[in-house]
């Protein structure tokens, strides 16, 4: 994939995820700037997504664990458990912020 491919379909994700929290039940605030994007819980725990451009990876921190997700087939799939990102991050986001969060995000 082209470099400019690759930062655009994150900067899409990104756009995404920001309209989603902005209309979320669940009030999560974030912050994006230089390719990362804090989101921040209630009770003050963090998701950071971050942009790996050599490696052409999104990874994502939470206080569980890291994750690192590759644009295969049309989908960003996490590398060891081949879990499809869209569904990571709503299982991801309910587990931190300690209640259910549904941002039906699309791919």
């Amino acid at each position: 994939m082209k470099d400019a491919d690759y930062h655009e379909l994150i900067d899409t994700l990104f756009i995404s995820i920001e309209e989603a929290l902005d209309v979320c039940e669940v009030d999560i605030d974030y912050e994006s700037a230089g390719g990362i994007m804090t989101l921040t819980m209630l009770n003050h725990t963090k998701i950071i997504l971050n942009k790996q451009p050599p490696l052409q990876q999104l990874w994502v921190a939470t206080t569980f664990n890291g994750h690192h997700f590759n644009y295969t087939n049309d989908l960003w799939i996490e590398e060891r458990t081949d879990v499809e990102f869209l569904a990571f991050f709503d299982e991801a986001i309910s587990k931190q912020a300690g209640q259910p969060v549904k941002l039906n995000l699309r791919g």
